[in-house]
């Protein structure tokens, strides 16, 4: 047995989701598991169990020998030694004291009758509630001894008119921080500005134009940056997608973007305070380093495990995470973010002529050449340097490396949010954020 890496984890969720002041739903998970992988021969081995027994990390690191050994049958392969050292230390999430399902649902009910009240026009008001704690306790044979801990509560307030072509409008807001649900201050009074600013874009979106089909000068929002970098640049920045072919392969120490522009896939800190999405260690117990992806435009490094840094010869960046209990270990991303740059949003919107504001987006996609779509559902017209009318649902569109070098200015505020899930065989919690940034790029509509 050349190495190994244990890992016990627990995973326990919440979901409430009510509609119109009716509990749709309302669940609680919890699930555990005992794993071990091991590499022998340059063949990797993986077993895991959820019996809670004493005997339960023997067998699984037994069954996990015995895989590998089955593996190698294939014949002999690279037995480079794998880097990444060993990371021992305790990280536990800390917030206030939890509350009870019941209380969660007081909140959603409280919010839902404020909204009506106040919304007396709105056709439906949607929230859903999600609270998930991950606590993993990572070993491996070069000497980790880690516990890491991740804990995260979502809300998604969602509001639902009437346009002026009697279709159904809708907008969302989102709410996210690191913790539990008491770390969410989701008072009516403490939501009234962000709710009244979302009725305010539904109101507006009631009465939006089509976009003109075509490429514009477009600013977007912190909101769609953040999934910019995420899925159009930070996958194909994934090491085991880079060895499958990525377009990125061949572009390290190459201007991929404009120098205003620098993305990093930060471990557990960002400008002194603690991400979304901390990771000290990562699931093979190596040391969790930020990644710095793109430097003043230049691609700079991968996001990487420790299989990858030995076959690529690039350090180990302490990416390597399983979701589940039963999950093996994925390069997955931890906290992806454009760096905040000098520029006033004023600023960049008044520099623009003719162009739109992305603000919102919906569900997209992106491949390994870095183009993408991302669906926006929340947008204006940009006429002589004011926004303007608000647009119907659309689409933007291009090349994510096209679409960096053509930036022009990047703002100097920073939104996160850890909303959602990165799926990648298997989903995954992580945070993304950015600034504003003013692009070019193509934005679906009416020719």
């Amino acid at each position: 047995m050349t190495y190994l890496e244990t890992r016990r984890h627990e995973l326990r969720t919440r979901r409430l989701l009510m509609v119109d002041g009716n509990l749709m739903a309302n669940s609680q998970a919890a699930e555990g598991a005992t794993s071990a992988r091991v590499n022998a021969g340059g063949y990797w081995g993986f077993a895991s169990s959820s019996d809670g027994g004493g005997e339960t990390l023997a067998r699984v690191t037994d069954q996990a020998q015995r895989n590998a050994a089955a593996m190698a049958r294939f014949g002999a392969r690279d037995t480079t030694p794998l880097p990444g050292g060993a990371y021992t230390g305790r990280h536990e999430v800390t917030g206030r004291p939890g509350i009870s399902q019941a209380e969660a649902i007081e909140r959603l009910e409280a919010v839902t009758a404020w909204c009506r009240q106040r919304y007396p026009q709105l056709k439906s008001v949607r929230i859903m509630a999600h609270e998930e704690h991950h606590s993993k306790q990572v070993a491996n044979s070069l000497g980790a001894d880690a516990l890491n801990t991740i804990g995260r509560a979502v809300w998604l307030v969602d509001m639902v008119a009437t346009g002026k072509d009697g279709a159904p409008v809708e907008v969302r807001e989102i709410l996210s921080t690191r913790g539990t649900f008491a770390d969410l201050d989701v008072t009516p009074e403490a939501l009234a500005p962000r709710l009244d600013e979302l009725h305010g874009h539904l109101r507006a979106k009631c009465e939006a134009v089509p976009a003109r089909g075509g490429v514009h000068t477009v600013v977007i929002g912190p909101n769609i940056a953040g999934v910019l970098a995420h899925e159009a640049m930070g996958h194909p920045c994934e090491a085991d997608i880079v060895r499958g072919g990525a377009v990125t392969r061949e572009l390290v120490g190459q201007r991929v973007a404009s120098e205003l522009v620098t993305m990093v896939d930060a471990a557990h800190t960002f400008q002194g305070r603690q991400c979304l999405v901390p990771v000290y260690c990562d699931d093979e117990g190596t040391p969790a380093r930020d990644a710095v992806i793109i430097k003043d435009g230049v691609l700079m490094e991968f996001m990487s495990n420790r299989e990858a840094a030995a076959q690529m010869g690039i350090p180990a960046t302490g990416n390597a995470r399983a979701y589940a209990p039963s999950d093996e270990p994925l390069i997955r991303m931890r906290n992806t973010f454009f760096v905040p740059g000098t520029s006033k949003l004023e600023d960049m919107i008044a520099g623009v002529d003719d162009g739109y504001l992305m603000l919102h987006r919906g569900n997209g996609q992106a491949d390994t050449t870095t183009e993408f779509m991302f669906g926006i559902t929340l947008g204006y017209e940009i006429k002589n340097g004011k926004v303007g009318r608000a647009i119907r649902d659309t689409t933007v569109s291009g090349s994510a490396i096209k679409v960096l070098q053509s930036t022009d200015a990047v703002s100097d505020d920073m939104y996160w949010a850890t909303a959602g899930y990165c799926g990648k065989k298997q989903p995954m919690v992580v945070s993304m954020g950015g600034p504003a940034m003013r692009v070019k790029m193509h934005v679906g509509g009416q020719a």
